[in-house]
């Protein structure tokens, strides 16, 4: 594969406040907006959701029910059609947002994203990640396109437990390593081409950034503060990163999570929590340091990320080997490596990890 290929969403908005421009957003793209959400989020927002909508036509709201599911994005999007729906906004963290693009795709609707979480980049991407009923990773699906708008309000990201921001800066970590690796092996990004100079630049900048800023955004998080620290690392943890693995391409970090869904204790953690453990996993593969593996672990046990399976509650002395195993043979970028590698050194760096 020669050419390269880049991709993104049509309009990124970003800041406190910034879910007043949902009125004129959609506007620009239907009249009939059917808004994806979970029961929380639609009983904490709908009624201002709805406030920001007034003049449109009376926007629907489809309950999405906590997981995933080929069948859940089929009943939504009958909801939708039913609704006679021009537009799809997703509201919620990544699930939801992955429901919404599932309704998208069945509908060929134009669709908005409204993130209430920096958990993790979902919302920029095409991709949709769809699970079993048991929560087991079955599927990846893929929009014709990128999102048309992706709208965050930082004044709700930062009332969100803190938890869900550590996990975002957890995903955008990677971003780096992964990239690195995946052009280094002349992998293929999302786009079905090679990763542009851009793409690399990015997840450069976005590892800068959390570095610098990331701990200092954390603590501003748990007080619900929305300080530039704050604003620079939701742009990393969401744009950036997001720009950057799916015109980067990805590696071992994200190849594990497909492990990782079929270990219960672990499939019930964030997206971002797995991902920074398959990160210090790749690190060792990787054959960094010691003083570098020192570092990052560092930086997990101050802000709380996780640095072993241990973290997550996992006793089952098999476990390592299904995770190994299971990623190994469905991952399709496990391979987006530059150095050796094989089942039996990914679970050695596993265990080196304790």
């Amino acid at each position: 594969m020669s050419f390269r290929a880049f991709g993104a969403p049509h309009r990124y908005i970003q800041g406190p406040g910034s879910l007043s421009e949902l009125k004129g957003l959609v506007a620009l793209y239907g009249r009939r907006p059917f808004i994806v959400a979970d029961a929380v989020v639609a009983d904490l927002l709908g009624t201002r959701l709805r406030a920001e909508l007034d003049g449109a036509e009376p926007a629907v709201f489809g309950v999405f029910g906590g997981e995933c599911t080929a069948a859940e994005i089929a009943a939504l999007a009958g909801a939708a059609r039913a609704a006679q729906a021009d537009v799809i906004i997703g509201v919620g963290g990544g699930k939801a947002i992955d429901t919404a693009k599932g309704v998208r795709m069945a509908l060929n609707l134009p669709i908005i994203i409204v993130p209430t979480i920096a958990s993790n980049d979902s919302p920029t991407s095409r991709l949709a990640v769809l699970y079993r009923e048991d929560h087991v990773l079955s599927e990846v699906r893929l929009m014709t396109a990128s999102p048309d708008v992706v709208l965050v309000d930082t004044a709700i990201i930062i009332q969100a437990p803190a938890r869900f921001f550590i996990a975002g800066i957890g995903d955008a970590l990677s971003k780096k390593f992964e990239v690195e690796q995946c052009a280094g092996a002349g992998g293929t990004n999302f786009f079905k081409g090679r990763p542009t100079q851009l793409a690399l630049g990015i997840a450069n900048a976005c590892y800068d950034i959390i570095r610098r800023e990331g701990e200092a955004a954390v603590a501003a998080v748990r007080r619900h503060e929305a300080t530039e620290a704050v604003e620079n690392t939701v742009e990393a943890a969401i744009l950036m990163s997001g720009l950057a693995f799916e015109s980067g391409g990805l590696s071992i970090a994200h190849s594990l999570t497909r492990g990782f869904s079929a270990i219960p204790e672990i499939a019930r953690a964030l997206h971002g929590e797995q991902v920074a453990l398959g990160l210090l996993v790749q690190v060792v593969a990787e054959r960094r340091t010691p003083r570098f593996l020192d570092d990052l672990r560092g930086l997990y046990d101050r802000i709380g990320l996780p640095t072993s399976l241990a973290a997550f509650g996992v006793s089952d002395p098999d476990a390592v080997d299904t995770i190994v195993r299971l990623s190994w043979e469905t991952a399709p970028y496990i391979k987006n490596f530059t150095q050796p590698l094989s089942p039996e050194i990914l679970r050695a760096a596993f265990l080196s990890l304790g």
